[in-house]
Parts: structure tokens; sequence; C-alpha cells
């Protein structure tokens, strides 16, 4: 986040810690779009920016996950868009798992997230979201492909899904494993794996690894071309623009996208 940014979510931490009687300590460089900081032994002190349009509805969705799978909403502040949350322990993420492991637990944590959304609900839809962040055609010669793909596949929006939902949101819990920093959003399960395929940070996606998290995943009841399907639209959507020094080898989104063209 900017400089300014993080002072303004800073003091706002600050200001609702004093109010509701929590210790501050000092800001966790993990949360790297929001203002995180743990807040006395047991829970962690989280402000989201406005800026971050994506998480507007984190509390609705932990609410009705209520620590199901997903790490428990303790209190919120709508106004001032803060989240007072279960501090997990040990915390380990997904990253610290053998490769079938960690998509084993993503499957089982995936199978409790994934919900059929209330019938009034707050959420935006992916359709919503792939209106906002595919680019214009002429941005890259992958975009239309991306949008052929995603002319043909019709979303459904039944289901409350995550929406960034990869390694490093898989934390444990005891000896569970549940998800943190949701995107909620409702649209469909398959929609949630192509951040899992190109995660963890730290490492390069192959062929072979793509394929068989993807035949896990379909083995698990997800439809495998779905999954396809949105690992080009979203990897081609999450992987642009190239800064001018960058090539596609430094997008693993992008990597990802033409191992299944």
């Amino acid at each position: 986040m900017p400089a300014p940014v993080v002072a303004r979510m800073e003091a706002i931490a600050r200001q609702v810690a004093a109010e509701w009687g929590l210790a501050l300590g000092p800001r966790i460089a993990g949360g790297r779009y929001s203002y995180v900081a743990t807040a006395g032994e047991d829970a962690i002190l989280k402000v989201v920016p406005n800026e971050d349009v994506d998480a507007d509805h984190i509390a609705d969705a932990l609410r009705l996950w209520n620590g199901d799978g997903a790490v428990r909403l303790l209190r919120h502040d709508a106004g001032r868009r803060a989240l007072l949350l279960e501090r997990v322990r040990p915390g380990s993420d997904a990253t610290a798992l053998a490769e079938d492991e960690a998509t084993a637990v993503a499957i089982d944590v995936g199978k409790r997230v994934w919900r059929s959304a209330p019938v009034r609900h707050p959420y935006r839809s992916i359709r919503d979201w792939v209106a906002r962040w595919l680019p214009p055609d002429e941005t890259h010669s992958l975009v239309p492909t991306a949008r052929r793909t995603y002319e043909l596949m019709t979303p459904r929006t039944d289901t409350l899904i995550h929406a960034d939902f990869h390694h490093h949101n898989l934390l444990l819990r005891g000896d569970d494993w549940v998800v943190i920093d949701p995107k909620p959003h409702v649209g469909e399960p398959e929609f949630d794996i192509p951040a899992f395929l190109w995660n963890p940070l730290g490492t390069t996606p192959t062929r072979e690894r793509t394929e068989r998290r993807i035949r896990a995943f379909a083995d698990a009841g997800l439809d495998g071309d779905r999954i396809r399907h949105w690992a080009i639209v979203r990897g081609i959507c999450d992987g642009l623009p190239l800064r001018p020094e960058r090539s596609e080898t430094d997008r693993k989104q992008l990597i990802v996208a033409r191992q299944l063209l």
C-alpha cells in the first residue's frame, strides 16, 4: 500500500483499538492490502482500505461461514471497515505442506466454504469481476483469447466463493485448516481454483503440476474443463498489464494460461 494509505489505516486501527480496549501490536507484514496487526493474545485487527472494493463484504461472508472452514469474525465496524478476527494458531499456511497434501487441504476447505448464496445477498458476481478486470483487446495478444473463452462460458452466480483461494490464505487452526482474507463474490467454485494453480509464491508452475492439481479438484467433484477455462480467463486478467521491465515469464498467471491453451 502507498505510505499515505498505510498511515490512514494505522490511525483508524489505533482509534478502533482504543475504543474496543485492545492492545494493538505491530503491523503484520503479510497484510499487503490491509492494515493488519495483533490485538492482544487471541485476536487480529484488520482495517480494509476503501480502495480495496473486492473486500467490501468480508464480514458478511465470515458471518455466513461462522468459523466452519474460515477464520471467525469477532467484531465489525462497517463504517471504519475494521474487523476483529480470531488469531489462528499455530497459523502456519499451506506452503508448509507437500504438494498433494496442500491440494487435499484446499479441496476439504473449499467444500466447506463453497455454499449456496443467500437469496438476498450483498456480493458482487464473478461476471462483475470479469467486466472490471478483462483488459481491452489491444492490451496484449492474449486478451482476445480470454474474451473468446469467457463468451462461451455463461458463468453461474449461485455460490458464495472466496475469490483469492490459495496456499497463503489457508492457515492451520489447531488440527483444522481455515481460509483467511476472502474477496467474496457469487459465482461457481471453479473460479476459485486458478489462484491455487499459480501459487505458492517462490515456485514456478509446470504443466505437470498444473494438470495434476486440476485432476485432483476434478476427482473431488469440480468440472476440470471449467477450471481450465477460468484459468485462461483469470490468468490473462490477473497477469496483465506487464510492467515495462517485465516479460511473460515473470507472470505465473500467464504461464498457467499458456499451459492450458
